[in-house]
């Protein structure tokens, strides 16, 4: 079974020591979203989790127990999210230089290849425009190079879900522009930039969930869990299927976007921080199928 922890909140900067309780005691009970009354155990013990994917912008609270996990015998690998937008847009995330450094002291612990660097979802502004992602997304790549080898990007989507953000970001003079309003020869030439800026600074560079074909521009269609990497890294045969929830959730959303809920409040028990998707798994062994997907 593949854990992926988590596309719903940051569970490495909120909830690093809940999910360390939850390893250690061995189970974690995940809410089915649709039906909160429906509750599926999910075994965490080391022999039955194949691997686990940690998604954050801010890793460091989690960085005490990555020894605890080597123990254990768990095996990972971190999405790790780092932008430069406007305070405005970001409010919240920690400065760039701070980030840098967390992550290059990540991958220093646990290697280059094992931390992924995603710039996404790239947001077209009346002050984050082509040019301003051109540059930042260099200037990040350049501060990365030998920390990753890989970069995912996708261009954000404007669907119904935002619309209460775009009315505050509007409020203060932000004006959001989805890249299906730009010309096309515009986007394609932007998205090759990136393309050349991740291959001069020696990362293969990937899409993550985007409706546009990038790969005339240089960058192939990646996935969330992405089983080459898993196999890569870990030497595992992981099933090309999403756990039944997820991919429910996933075929309901827009095109393009990620159904993901905000942070919740914190939590000292079996339960999930926020009710999320259920995927109880098959576990791994050597006459059973390969893992399945089980999102916190």
């Amino acid at each position: 079974m593949i854990v992926s922890a988590s596309r719903r909140t940051d569970i490495p900067a909120f909830y690093a020591e809940w999910f360390m309780n939850r390893v250690r005691a061995g189970t974690c009970d995940v809410p089915n979203p649709f039906n909160p009354q429906q509750v599926t155990r999910v075994s965490l013990q080391p022999d039955e989790v194949d691997g686990i994917v940690f998604w954050t912008r801010h890793p460091r609270p989690l960085f005490p127990h990555l020894a605890e996990l080597d123990r254990r015998g768990y095996r990972y690998y971190f999405q790790y999210t780092l932008l430069d937008n406007p305070r405005l847009i970001d409010p919240k995330v920690p400065p760039l230089e701070t980030s840098l450094d967390t992550f290059r002291e990540l991958a220093e612990r646990v290697g280059p290849d094992r931390v992924v660097w995603r710039y996404d979802p790239i947001v077209f502004s009346n002050v984050t425009g082509v040019q301003f992602h051109r540059q930042t997304y260099g200037r990040i790549a350049r501060a990365l190079e030998g920390h990753t080898h890989r970069s995912v990007i996708s261009l954000v989507d404007i669907y119904r879900k935002l619309t209460k953000r775009l009315r505050q970001l509007a409020q203060q003079g932000i004006e959001l522009t989805g890249w299906d309003d730009k010309p096309a020869e515009e986007v394609g030439e932007f998205v090759d930039s990136l393309a050349r800026l991740a291959a001069a600074s020696g990362m293969e560079i990937t899409s993550c969930a985007q409706r546009m074909d990038l790969r005339p521009y240089g960058v192939r269609p990646g996935k969330c869990i992405d089983d080459d990497l898993i196999q890569r890294l870990f030497g595992l045969d992981v099933a090309h299927q999403k756990d039944p929830i997820s991919a429910r959730r996933a075929a309901a959303s827009p095109a393009g976007t990620s159904a993901c809920t905000k942070p919740a409040s914190s939590a000292a028990n079996t339960a999930m921080p926020r009710p999320a998707s259920s995927g109880p798994g098959s576990t791994m062994r050597p006459t059973t199928p390969p893992p399945r997907r089980c999102c916190l």
